[in-house]
């Protein structure tokens, strides 16, 4: 199984998954950069597309790609996904070319986000397809959800295991690391794992996919509970000590929103 970022528009990731001569894309948004992977292998065939969540960026490419290959379409049960699809929701599995795809519930950005959790086997880490849920060093703006649901949605994704690669649908990096440094100055993972990104762009390399356990100390939104990320937001946003936790992450995340 062969794990391949398809770059879209300005910033996105087209995720495919090869396996064996049949291949899986995650949200794409334009169709042409799975046709232009699809050309470059003519042995291989497009069996699926699994949709996170109803964002044109994510979809915009559904239509063409399931009328030229008859690819079977996955998608959010509580979300507007281009027709036919299969609905799936907390708890579902989607069985394809004989993975299993775990589905999560995760609302937040959009009302019925879902994420696929595809567990570790013998040669492969585990993998987590999470669209803009979570970027690595962030998360995704507040669009349809709650701050509480984000903060939940986060916790069921903090909760997999720390080796899950994060295939996270855009390039985001670099940009979540400045405002996650500046939330936490002092974090020393942060600073070296920032530099290793830095050069990874400077290549022209994806920073993605991330693996969790790295999240878990560098990403503000996964640390929002720590003394020192609940701290700097407190300050920042004039809260009381006693402030409690989703308010704490709902302080942040509008920190973020005005970030420059």
């Amino acid at each position: 199984m062969t794990l391949v970022p398809l770059p879209a528009f300005a910033d996105n990731y087209i995720w495919m998954l090869q396996v064996g001569a049949h291949a899986i894309v995650v949200d794409p948004g334009d169709a042409k950069p799975v046709f232009d992977a699809l050309a470059s292998r003519p042995d291989l065939r497009l069996a699926a597309i699994l949709v996170t969540h109803h964002h044109a960026d994510h979809t915009g490419g559904v239509d063409a790609l399931r009328e030229a290959t008859g690819a079977a379409v996955y998608g959010p049960a509580h979300e507007r996904i281009p027709q036919p699809f299969t609905p799936l929701a907390q708890g579902d599995v989607a069985e394809v070319l004989g993975l299993r795809f775990e589905v999560i519930d995760v609302p937040g950005h959009t009302a019925g986000h879902i994420a696929y959790h595809l567990p570790a086997t013998n040669s492969q880490a585990p993998l987590l397809f999470c669209g803009d849920t979570l970027f690595s060093g962030g998360c995704g703006r507040l669009f349809e959800g709650t701050p509480q649901q984000m903060l939940h949605s986060l916790d069921a994704l903090a909760a997999l295991p720390g080796s899950t690669r994060v295939c996270c649908a855009h390039e985001y990096t670099l940009s979540n690391l400045r405002f996650a440094r500046a939330v936490e100055p002092g974090n020393g993972a942060l600073a070296d794992y920032a530099a290793r990104c830095e050069t990874l762009r400077e290549r022209g390399q994806p920073t993605l996919p991330a693996e969790l356990s790295t999240e878990r100390l560098i990403n503000p939104f996964l640390r929002s509970r720590e003394p020192t990320v609940s701290a700097a937001v407190q300050r920042h946003a004039h809260l009381s000590a006693d402030a409690d936790e989703v308010a704490v992450f709902a302080a942040l995340r509008q920190w973020k929103n005005d970030f420059r």
